[in-house]
């Protein structure tokens, strides 16, 4: 008999795991934070303001330990408005005003988080006055800060300052989605079957389609008052049969089933899926002749939404389209001997239409290039990353099961 028991219990949901169709949805307007959005300083000095209270402190601090989300985030709004409007009461109470004046500022401001973006602040901090709270829309933003008595100073943007720094900056977490816990089963066998006992039981096998299996990025394209990077990987493709290219899927932190990975340092490796082979069917059933782009970026808004500058994005790829004969496109080249996902062409007339998706925001890392086509080997990768004006930003390794 076999017993299995499993160390966490969570929910599975089988449905996220499942092919996403390579039918392009219907367009939906995107809420985008725009370069000409006003960074919030006001709400940054309140807040600063705000933790002269030591009790405050203390309560932040807890509740910053106790958060579940990736470098223990909350949303702003969220926990300034919990038990019993807690924290806007302290926080108008140090600022010789009213909860409500705080609640209406808090409405009228982008969505928020509050967090230390970086780790070692977070490990330092008792929750004494040493502290500065700053605020920054983009990652080339000078960091706004404030002490705890309202003094304001403008910080490096490329090196944190020794005193911790709690950043309230535009939300880039999806906070509405619990995250994932790890199940780990553990497989006894009472009696003589065989088998280890104890064992965890191994994955199944990666189902057909595009993996990729490592990354390694230049640099992490994220200042550091917006925390570790969020990478994201992008196939896009022909929309329909019009002359623009489409966001078939994303592989990410907030994708979904087997498109989910997270990376934040410079290097990853793991198996995740980028397109499925019943998506790569269906999109060269669609689309004969045309081929795929695998493209990457930071995200720094809204999970799985390529959101960069049109222009900086046509220029990028007309230059490596250019220098690499079209050659940039990939598609599944495997025969009944060999899987492979190999370089393809890509048409070039697609990067003219992409604006319907490409917004603001986002870092773009670059486009991928096989390596037979540019020429050079990186050991361990397949594919360069192509930046601006051809730069190499990273590489990845591609493969086909």
């Amino acid at each position: 008999m076999l017993n299995r028991s499993c160390a966490v219990v969570a929910l599975i949901l089988i449905a996220a795991c499942s092919d996403r169709t390579v039918t392009p949805p219907a367009e939906s307007p995107v809420a985008a934070i725009t370069v000409n959005a006003k960074r919030p300083e006001a709400l940054a000095k309140m807040f600063a303001k705000g933790l002269k209270n030591a009790a405050f402190r203390a309560y932040l601090k807890a509740q910053l330990n106790a958060s579940p989300y990736r470098e223990h985030k909350l949303q702003f709004e969220t926990f300034l408005a919990a038990n019993g409007s807690r924290g806007l009461r302290e926080v108008a109470a140090e600022n010789a005003t009213t909860k409500d004046a705080v609640e209406s500022q808090v409405k009228a401001a982008i969505a928020l988080e509050v967090y230390f973006p970086v780790p070692a602040h977070r490990a330092v901090w008792t929750g004494d006055e040493q502290v500065l709270v700053a605020t920054a829309m983009t990652d080339d933003d000078p960091p706004v800060a404030f002490d705890p008595d309202g003094r304001r100073q403008v910080l490096d943007p490329k090196t944190p300052p020794a005193t911790p720094v709690l950043a309230i900056v535009p939300v880039e977490t999806d906070f509405s989605v619990p995250p994932a816990r790890v199940i780990e089963c553990i497989v006894d066998y009472d009696g003589g079957g065989g088998g280890p006992i104890g064992g965890v039981v191994p994955p199944p096998p990666p189902a057909p389609g595009l993996y990729m299996t490592k990354s390694h990025f230049v640099q992490d394209f994220e200042g550091w008052l917006k925390g570790s990077p969020e990478f994201e990987v992008h196939m896009l493709g022909q929309k329909g049969t019009t002359d623009s290219l489409y966001d078939y899927q994303c592989a990410g932190e907030h994708a979904g089933g087997p498109y989910t990975f997270d990376q934040n340092d410079l290097d990853w490796s793991g198996n995740v899926l980028l397109f499925s082979k019943t998506q790569l069917d269906q999109y060269n059933g669609a689309h004969p002749n045309q081929n795929l782009r695998v493209f990457v970026v930071e995200d720094d808004d809204t999970a799985c939404q390529i959101k960069t500058d049109v222009g900086r994005a046509e220029r990028l790829f007309k230059i490596v389209d250019s220098l690499y004969n079209n050659l940039t496109g990939g598609n599944d080249s495997s025969t009944a001997v060999v899987r492979a996902y190999k370089y393809a062409k890509a048409a070039k007339s697609f990067w003219q239409a992409i604006a319907s998706f490409f917004k603001t925001n986002d870092d773009v890392v670059g486009t991928a290039v096989e390596d037979d086509i540019v020429g050079a080997t990186y050991p361990g990768y397949n594919w360069f990353v192509k930046g601006d004006n051809n730069i190499t930003n990273g590489w990845i390794n591609l493969v086909m099961y």
